[in-house]
């Protein structure tokens, strides 16, 4: 493991590398404490470079060199300098290019960091990115090194069958000694950080897709023997994927074979390795028995996203770590827009806010805020994250607003045109809109500069005499860590003017800013626009589809809100005006617990859940969604500082039995309806008549004490997706209950030697809101069944308990706390990127009420003056504490 050198990278302080990798040949010797690795490295000074005499800097992470050649000659002691983390050559060769052979020694079997290459459950497997390369071998380890590999791999057949890497197969055979080898070789060039290997012993599921031009493509998905059966899903959806790039982007593949790999302990959900993605097994493996709705729109998302990046991202890659945007943000986007194809546009854009809102909103809004492209970092794992992916992604969808549908697809065209085969940069991106829209962008490039979330304040009026509307809009952009003085804003926002009967309205002219499409252009800090020939006060509907990811507050009259929650064509703005009606019911009425008043529980608030509940004009799916209030973490990011987590469970509770019991016949009757249906199917339409059915199981436990309709529930579910959300009421609702303590003992015992299943049972338990969930938690983190080298039982259990149980880990006395910052530091000796991932729930910790903000200040100086802290861990951990 890497030592903190408190070495701080900075954007403006990129130089190309004087030297260039163009070809990269692999040797594994496979074996699990003692495997051999030969690199022959095809080396090249670049075309401008420093003089001959530059010394060769080689990165390494806790490597052991065996030798060290030139074109076939060894390496005298004298003429490099080696440690685990470096290889110098003082004075590499005059020639313009050199062959040097660097045979590293490695121990896969003890790599519990689950970088480079590991070893799980008896498979080899790599993990390069961000910076995993340097512990297989010495080498330039930066994304703008791009190198065609050839790869062999030699291994025990019996252990062994299978021997995979990036590109084309080539040539197998027998070794000696009941060993054997397989070839393989990628035309394209690509960094380093994309090369994958896996070796074990897996079945394989096979298919076969032929491109638009007419190139058959081999498919394969590699799963642990038996779960073969499982895979189906993905399959469909790999190839609804290859498809849809092709129809949206027009994106062909590129290889003769793309293969899927699932493993079990994989740091992250995916990788998107040139020809070989490497998955966690939990976004490839699903079966209504074992896998619920969510599940299955993930695998769908993510298949998708890791395909994607064979152009977003391998065929263009990063020139430097800062551009990390360039290929995660938009690839994200295209998953998105793969999505709402697939599925329900609007539902899936409410749920994108959701995501958006609930982990990046947070993170722009405390000390761990950064740009979408950072200017600078300490340690790159642990800048993937919400602000990278989900912002980036919020920023190219703006892209595509600001310069239209059309001419964005042809800004993708020329992106790819000039920049395939290279490693890009934003600018590079951007450059491509500009140059095909005419358009100045540079403005709009402050999205990709600066961080924070932009505040936008509206107010409208209207004049029946003058027939006109006006509305004026400030914006402003709260400062952040390093940026205290913020510069304005190109913000798109999308609106309508919805009349008395519901309708949009036009106007006959508008002045005061851009209007163009439906969307107001904001450049300015304040606008006051003019809309004339109006007929009749419109009510103002703003930020439709969520068009610029901003704060927006009204001016405008609660009854207003109320018209909009039912009336607004865009059915995202009926939604936000819904979830802005509960969210201030909700922060006024945990204000008033908290002060030892009533709850408020506004009765047109309350018919209103129930109208919609009823509408058979919004698909089910979306009347699930409007019917979820928003969460404790939701209420608290909106209320902004001295959080009480209890009361804004009490108020959430409350409102939550206020609806149930206005409604408890209707819920009843709706209930019974969503609940015919015929055999599982995991297609959008279905999954939203089950999303409702549950979501109203859930108001109709919250009546009372009776438990037994829930346990009949599960009892008599058919399907992952029902049994699960049974067991979540059961718990949420019925805590200690004999049915829930039956009902959890049954689902351990029917899924104890199903690890993705079992998770679940760990993740449902530990969400139950409440002080005196820590106990439970603390009891399921001894279960034989728990390990913290596995990360996702880990994120399961500890990660659930510290995101998505705000009373639970926030508990006054700081118990939590304690408990979290304990599983911390035993994670960090053997996974500092899970450890580092994991603490950043603490980053809300300054808008705490006063008491636990106290010892929520407790645990993380603990955490900080403990000894041996990783990078990742320490870099999060006083950042947090900035």
């Amino acid at each position: 493991m890497r030592s903190d050198t408190g070495q701080v990278f900075k954007l403006e302080d990129y130089r190309p590398c004087d030297y260039l990798i163009p070809e990269t040949d692999l040797t594994f010797r496979l074996d699990p404490d003692r495997t051999i690795v030969v690199a022959q490295l095809s080396i090249e000074r670049r075309d401008g470079a420093r003089a001959a005499k530059t010394p060769l800097v080689l990165d390494g992470d806790g490597l052991e060199l065996v030798s060290l050649e030139i074109d076939g000659a060894p390496v005298s002691g004298d003429d490099y300098t080696v440690s685990p983390d470096r290889l110098s050559l003082h004075a590499p060769p005059a020639a313009r290019s050199f062959t040097l052979t660097v045979t590293t020694r490695l121990a896969p079997a003890g790599n519990e960091a689950l970088m480079g290459l590991y070893r799980s459950n008896g498979v080899y497997c790599t993990q390069c990115e961000a910076e995993g390369f340097r512990r297989i071998t010495y080498f330039l380890d930066r994304p703008d090194i791009l190198s065609v590999y050839t790869v062999r791999i030699e291994a025990d057949r019996g252990s062994a069958p299978l021997l995979l890497s990036n590109g084309n197969p080539g040539e197998t055979g027998p070794l000696p000694d009941g060993r054997h080898f397989a070839v393989w070789h990628d035309p394209f060039p690509k960094p380093s950080y994309l090369f994958a290997l896996v070796a074990g012993d897996l079945a394989v599921v096979k298919d076969r897709f032929v491109t638009r031009s007419g190139r058959p493509v081999e498919l394969g998905i590699y799963v642990e023997h038996g779960k073969q059966g499982r895979t189906a899903y993905a399959m469909d959806a790999l190839k609804r994927s290859m498809i849809w790039d092709e129809t949206v982007f027009g994106r062909e593949y590129d290889l003769d074979v793309f293969n899927i790999v699932a493993v079990s302990d994989f740091n992250m959900g995916a990788m998107e390795n040139k020809g070989l993605n490497i998955f966690n097994d939990k976004y490839v493996l699903a079966d209504e028995d074992t896998a619920t709705d969510a599940d299955f729109a993930n695998i769908e998302a993510i298949i998708a996203h890791e395909y994607f990046h064979n152009w977003t991202g391998n065929r263009i890659t990063c020139r430097d770590w800062f551009q990390l945007c360039l290929k995660e943000g938009l690839t994200v986007y295209r998953d998105h827009e793969f999505s709402a194809d697939q599925r329900s546009r609007a539902v899936k854009r409410i749920a994108e806010v959701r995501l958006l809102k609930g982990h990046q909103f947070p993170e722009d809004q405390g000390p761990l805020a950064h740009p979408v492209r950072p200017r600078r970092y300490r340690e790159i794992n642990n800048f993937y994250t919400a602000t990278v992916y989900e912002k980036g992604s919020e920023v190219v969808r703006m892209i595509r607003t600001v310069v239209g549908a059309e001419t964005f697809r042809q800004g993708m065209d020329l992106y790819f045109e000039r920049h395939d085969g290279e490693a890009a940069t934003v600018e590079d991106f951007v450059r491509a809109f500009e140059d095909v829209s005419g358009q100045d962008l540079s403005q709009f490039f402050l999205w990709y500069q600066q961080a924070g979330t932009p505040n936008v304040t509206a107010k409208a009026s209207y004049s029946a005499a003058d027939k006109e509307l006006v509305l004026e809009i400030e914006q402003s952009v709260p400062p952040t860590p390093g940026e205290s003085r913020k510069r304005l804003m190109h913000i798109p926002l999308a609106f309508g003017l919805v009349g008395p009967d519901g309708a949009d309205m036009g106007w006959d002219h508008v002045e005061g800013a851009t209007v163009k499409d439906g969307v107001i252009h904001l450049r300015k800090r304040k606008h006051r626009l003019r809309f004339g020939g109006i007929a009749k006060r419109p009510r103002l509907s703003l930020n439709r589809g969520f068009s610029a990811p901003v704060t927006l507050s009204v001016e405008e009259k609660r009854a207003d809100r109320l018209f909009l929650a039912r009336h607004d064509g865009d059915l995202y703005g009926r939604w936000q005006a819904l979830n802005t009606l509960l969210v201030d019911t909700l922060i006024r009425s945990a204000r008033h617990i908290r002060g030892g008043r009533d709850a408020v529980l506004p009765e047109d608030l309350v018919a209103l859940c129930g109208d919609i509940a009823a509408d058979d004009a919004l698909e089910p799916a979306y009347r699930a969604l409007a019917l979820t209030l928003p969460s404790e973490a939701d209420i608290a990011r909106e209320m902004g500082s001295n959080i009480d987590p209890d009361a804004i469970l009490a108020a959430r509770t409350l409102l939550v039995q206020a609806i149930a019991h206005a409604h408890g016949a209707d819920f009843e009757a709706l209930h019974a309806e969503m609940s015919q249906a015929g055999p599982f199917s995991p297609d959008a339409e279905s999954a939203g008549r089950r999303a409702l059915k549950n979501v109203l199981l859930d108001y109709l436990a919250a009546r009372g004490a009776d438990a037994a309709p829930a346990a009949q529930h599960y009892a008599g579910a058919t399907n992952m997706t029902d049994r699960a959300a049974a067991l979540a009421v059961l718990v949420n609702r019925h805590a200690g209950s004999a049915e829930t303590m039956q009902a959890l003992a049954d689902f351990e015992r029917s899924y104890r030697d199903d690890p993705l299943v079992l998770d679940k049972w760990f993740q449902i338990q530990a969400a139950a809101p409440g002080p005196e969930t820590l106990e439970a938690v603390r009891a399921l983190a001894a279960h034989p069944a728990f390990s913290v080298a596995n990360p996702n039982r880990l994120r399961a259990l500890v990660g659930t308990f510290s995101s998505a149980n705000q009373t639970g880990f926030h508990r006054a006395d700081g118990e939590g706390y304690r408990f979290f910052g304990d599983i911390i530091l035993a994670v960090d000796r053997k996974n500092p990127q899970v450890a580092a991932r994991l603490a950043t729930a603490l980053r809300s910790w300054r808008s705490l009420e006063p008491e636990r903000k106290a010892v929520a200040r407790e645990a993380l100086l603990r955490l900080a003056s403990a000894d041996g802290l990783s990078v990742d861990l320490r870099d999060i951990v006083e950042r947090t504490l900035a």
